[in-house]
């Protein structure tokens, strides 16, 4: 030990980060467009509708809006809830829609760059459907 110098301890040490996959502003995003928004990848990220070329459109009952995801990278995952979504136009990639209805979970396929029944519109008894989760995969 070098005289005068004393040893570094372990409370000097910056705090560890670690990624707890939570969107950002997820409260802001809930209370100004009305989706909330919880855990992701990172690389499927919520967009502005028209701001892009090959966003994910998603359309739900009584919102006169879409709502637009851009991925980015070979896969992305985006966990939300979405009340009585009915349509999906998909991108490029691989989408799977999950959703669930009346405590029971089913998974939709999207056809790549073309709109795709989903939810109410794809069920027998046109029960409202909650959009919990997409998957791309290029």
């Amino acid at each position: 030990m070098l005289s005068g110098i004393a040893p570094a301890v372990a409370d000097e040490l910056p705090p560890v980060a670690v990624e707890d996959f939570v969107y950002p502003d997820a409260d802001r995003i809930y209370a100004e467009r009305g989706i909330r928004l919880t855990t992701g990848d990172g690389n499927m990220l919520l967009a502005d509708c028209g701001s892009a070329t090959g966003l994910i459109e998603v359309w739900a009952r009584d919102v006169y809006h879409p709502f637009c995801f851009s991925v980015k990278g070979a896969t992305g995952r985006l966990a939300m809830e979405l009340p009585a979504v009915y349509g999906i136009k998909g991108n490029a990639y691989k989408i799977v829609a999950d959703m669930t209805v009346d405590g029971t979970e089913t998974s939709f396929d999207i056809t790549p760059n073309t709109w795709t029944a989903v939810g109410q519109t794809a069920d027998p008894e046109k029960r409202d459907h909650t959009l919990v989760e997409l998957r791309a995969t290029k």
